[in-house]
């Protein structure tokens, strides 16, 4: 039996242009296109589509369900570019033992956590 690998996360929201320029101007993706109704950006190895759909609410009701966690090369930056944005955070931008932790939250109410480990820390892992 071969493994299983997350190559995709699918994003839906009652305002996908409003969610897509958020990902896109806030966390730089590595790429980012338009495939039918689809906005993909892609991430490191994983693509983040961006969809519309009529069984979502304009809010997402249990945001801590799920958290998408970005690593980032610098999390200052980051955190810069989604003020820039008028991002409301959950957790400001805060040093745990090396390591830059923040959560943001989405145009649509999701959690999104931003992580630059130590070096120290990635040793670790």
């Amino acid at each position: 039996m071969t493994h299983a690998a997350i190559d995709s996360m699918l994003l839906s929201s009652t305002d996908p242009e409003r969610l897509h320029a958020w990902y896109a101007q806030g966390l730089a993706p590595e790429e980012d296109t338009k495939v039918e109704s689809y906005r993909v950006l892609k991430f490191g190895p994983v693509y983040l589509m961006i969809d519309s759909r009529d069984d979502v609410g304009a809010a997402n009701p249990e945001p801590g369900r799920l958290i998408l966690n970005f690593h980032v090369e610098d999390a200052r930056a980051a955190v810069e570019r989604l003020d820039r944005l008028h991002t409301t955070w959950l957790a400001p931008l805060e040093d745990r033992d090396g390591s830059l932790f923040a959560t943001a939250v989405d145009p649509d109410g999701n959690y999104v956590q931003l992580i630059q480990m130590s070096e120290e820390h990635r040793a670790a892992m």
